[in-house]
């Protein structure tokens, strides 16, 4: 095993508007305990690491990444040191940021799988309005598709059905009496069924 490798994998999933570069959803990782050697001080440096700890420096990356990325016909670029998986949808830019020595085809099968997960999610209409319209979906494929910067699912359909709302139950609740005498009759029904079952056997 190379001394570097770690399940941390990816730095940083961003979604960022090429509009006016703001922030539509950033997520940062960091391993939640640093590895043996690393000592106790240590908050970077080590793989898998938060390099950006602060929202200032973490801007800063983002305004230059949607600049760099702006004209760029390729999918992977490296930056700041960093490899940058990234898709242009609509009007927002999807990245994967990894360290400069992480597997590029890795990333890239984490931003398709973001990329696609929100196109069936939000019905193919992946834009700014409909992203920030369906937050909390969108924040919740992120966290099925990566955990602390763990790669847990790449599977874009496993990802929107884990994610997908619950169906609306007005539709097969409106001919249920749920009073009183109503749950009674349901119960005698219910009681009448079972008997008449026991005395088949």
């Amino acid at each position: 095993m190379a001394p570097n490798m770690s399940l941390f994998a990816v730095n940083a999933i961003l979604i960022l508007s090429t509009d006016d570069s703001s922030r539509i959803l950033a997520k940062y990782y960091s391993p939640p305990h640093p590895p043996a050697g690393a000592g106790h001080s240590a908050s970077s440096g080590f793989p898998g690491a938060n390099p950006y700890p602060t929202v200032k420096e973490q801007k800063a990356f983002e305004k230059g990444l949607l600049e760099k990325t702006a004209k760029q016909t390729s999918d992977v670029i490296l930056y700041d040191n960093r490899v940058v998986v990234f898709k242009a949808e609509s009007d927002v830019m999807l990245y994967v940021v990894g360290a400069a020595d992480e597997n590029e085809v890795l990333l890239y099968n984490v931003i398709l799988a973001l990329r696609d997960a929100l196109n069936i999610l939000l019905k193919n209409s992946t834009d700014k309005r409909t992203i920030v319209e369906n937050y909390d979906l969108v924040s919740l494929a992120v966290d099925e598709i990566c955990d602390d910067g763990i790669i847990l699912e790449t599977d874009p359909v496993i990802v929107a059905s884990r994610v997908s709302r619950p169906p609306a139950q007005d539709v097969s609740m409106k001919g249920i009496d749920l009073s009183e005498q109503g749950l009674l009759n349901a119960w005698s029904n219910l009681k009448s069924m079972g008997q008449e079952r026991l005395r088949q056997l």
